[in-house]
């Protein structure tokens, strides 16, 4: 039964030793993922049977590490006794990686070269095309970008290096070592800028346009780069920034020798053009800016309002007056004080590149100009007066330093915004004498505000008891008012009542006048008309006889008795007894009258005989 079966160990041991099966027959197997370097051992039959002199590997078939690499796949007729053949894996650079290249063979490098120079060979993938091109043996100066390559290691060794990144806000100082050397004469200290060479990529393009070895002008701005970390090294630096309120100044290391623009006004330095060696005459604006810090030097001055002060422990943040102290000075009487100044300068945009072609620097112009410009100053002003006429005039002694410092300053291209005397710290005996004398002033200020405060007590006193009386002074002032307003309506309604009955009496006068003429009237012409009926009664009548008649008339509307009880003789006439008869009777009835009604109370006197006389006068 396990006869049926023998073929199938020849099986197995094939599929087992498959690989030395076909080295057998001359053929080799070359992975998807590999590359096969063959190496032959020996020539038989051939005009090159061994490597020319300095050779490494072999162009021609000669004996020896050969050129052309086996792609995968399958290959014949490479017997294992005349060729050895070793497998290598495809050379892949991983990202944000460059591949750095060495060859071992090739032409030699020219003396001085650091890098050998670029070869177009497939990106070292066509050994055969680089040592036939002239390629030269050493470190290479092109690298190998991000990826999967077939290189012969043979020939070719490459190890994987970073790329270069560059953050935001950097800038990359670069610094090659190959290339033209620098000229020392001409005081060259950096490479100028050479065009083509995409950011030192290529390095065979920058060394061929006659790029400088050593530190560049150029510098790289943020972002990655492949570059090789043979040719060049970068160095890494913050961004020039101008912050607001200043300007950049820039001075230029790098460069052609520039020509003055300055005028011939300045004598105090020259001022060239952007790009050329020297202080430049246009100063940047606040930004920022990929300025190489090796090759240029940004000078900021500020052009808003700068504080200065000249006192101890006091500093501003921009630093420039920290080593200003406050100024001893000597007065005319001998006393030597302290004075505290500020002074306030500003310096302008256009002004600026003067100031440091002059100085170098603001702080160099405080410590050569302001610093011995103010300090004498005071110093000379103190002496022209003693201590207390200066404490004393202390706004005019500032509004002079003002203006003479101001004009002092002009001639730097600073201007002079304001000088201010802070703290003056005048001796110890000084003070006293000002302090006692201040304190007596203050002394007899106090004695007289305190005679003023009981004044205006004793005020305040009489106030609150005239204020304690108010009551009754306002009560009794609104009864007087009351009174007179009482008194003054009496009279009014006095006035109204009398001229009222004038009014009254004269209306009533005026109505009897008038009733009075108007009886008068009715009664003149009611007299008249009887007068003139009784005129013609009498006329007609005779006197005697209508005087009988109305006697008659009278008596009998009266009811008196016409005929008396007893009658008295007379004197005859016609008429006349009768008359006096009835005037006698008349007069006795009266009398008895009168009688009666005075009896009652007192008697009444007697009577007097009046018959005859009435009877008389009748």
């Amino acid at each position: 039964m396990l006869l049926a079966y023998w073929w199938v160990l020849p099986a197995i041991l094939f599929i087992m030793m498959y690989k030395w099966t076909f080295r057998l027959f001359g053929a080799v197997i070359v992975p998807q993922d590999c590359i096969a370097i063959v190496e032959k051992k020996f020539v038989l039959f051939g005009k090159y049977k061994t490597l020319p002199d300095g050779a490494i590997i072999a162009l021609n078939g000669e004996a020896g590490v050969q050129a052309d690499t086996l792609a995968p796949g399958l290959h014949w007729l490479y017997w294992p006794w005349q060729f050895s053949i070793t497998l290598q894996k495809f050379i892949t650079i991983g990202r944000g990686k460059v591949g750095l290249v060495e060859s071992r063979g090739g032409q030699p490098m020219p003396a001085g070269r650091i890098l050998a120079r670029k070869v177009e060979s497939n990106t070292f993938q066509n050994a055969r095309v680089f040592l036939t091109g002239g390629g030269e043996r050493g470190t290479q100066a092109a690298i190998i970008p991000p990826g999967t390559y077939r290189i012969n290691t043979a020939l070719f060794t490459v190890v994987e290096a970073d790329a270069i990144e560059i953050p935001d806000n950097m800038v990359g100082v670069v610094t090659t070592s190959d290339g033209q050397p620098l000229n020392s004469r001409n005081g060259d200290i950096a490479g100028k800028v050479i065009e083509g060479h995409n950011m030192f990529q290529d390095a065979d393009a920058f060394i061929a346009s006659g790029g400088f070895r050593g530190l560049q002008e150029q510098v790289m701005l943020a972002g990655r780069y492949y570059l090789n970390p043979k040719f060049v090294t970068i160095d890494t630096k913050p961004m020039t920034d101008v912050p607001i309120a200043h300007v950049g100044v820039i001075i230029a290391y790098v460069g052609e020798e520039g020509v003055d623009v300055s005028g011939e006004t300045f004598k105090h330095g020259n001022l060239v053009s952007k790009g050329e060696k020297g202080v430049w005459s246009e100063p940047l604006d606040p930004g920022k800016y990929p300025i190489n810090p090796f090759t240029h030097r940004v000078e900021l001055v500020p052009t808003a309002n700068v504080v200065l002060n000249w006192a101890n422990d006091k500093t501003e943040a921009h630093k420039l007056d920290e080593r200003l102290s406050s100024i001893t000075v000597r007065s005319s009487d001998g006393f030597t004080y302290n004075l505290d100044v500020s002074q306030i300068i500003h310096i302008p945009r256009n002004d600026a590149p003067k100031v440091i072609a002059r100085f170098g620097n603001v702080a160099a112009l405080v410590t050569q100009v302001l610093e011995p410009t103010i300090g004498n100053y005071f110093r000379n002003a103190a002496q022209g007066a003693d201590a207390i006429d200066f404490l004393k005039n202390r706004v005019a002694r500032q509004g002079e330093a003002r203006a003479s410092i101001a004009e002092a300053l002009q001639e730097y291209n600073v201007g002079a915004v304001n000088t201010l005397i802070g703290d003056i710290v005048p001796p110890a005996a000084l003070m006293k004498t000002l302090t006692d004398r201040k304190i007596a002033q203050q002394e007899q200020i106090t004695f007289g505000t305190q005679q003023e405060a009981e004044t205006v007590r004793k005020t305040f006193e009489q106030a609150k008891a005239q204020a304690d009386t108010q009551a009754s002074v306002v009560t009794a002032e609104r009864a007087v008012e009351i009174a007179e307003f009482n008194a003054n309506a009496r009279i009014k309604t006095a006035e109204g009542e009398a001229k009222s009955k004038t009014i009254n009496a004269a209306a009533d006068a005026e109505v009897t006048r008038v009733n009075g003429e108007a009886k008068a009237a009715v009664t003149t012409s009611v007299g008249s008309a009887e007068a003139t009926v009784i005129r013609l009664k009498v006329d007609s009548f005779g006197a005697g006889n209508y005087a009988v008649i109305e006697v008659a008339n009278a008596l009998s509307k009266s009811g008196f008795k016409l005929v008396p009880e007893i009658v008295a003789g007379g004197e005859s006439g016609q008429g006349g007894g009768l008359v006096n008869a009835l005037l006698g009777s008349m007069l006795n009835d009266a009398l008895a009258s009168k009688r009666a009604n005075t009896s009652v109370g007192t008697e009444a006197p007697a009577s007097k005989p009046v018959a005859k006389d009435a009877v008389s006068a009748t």
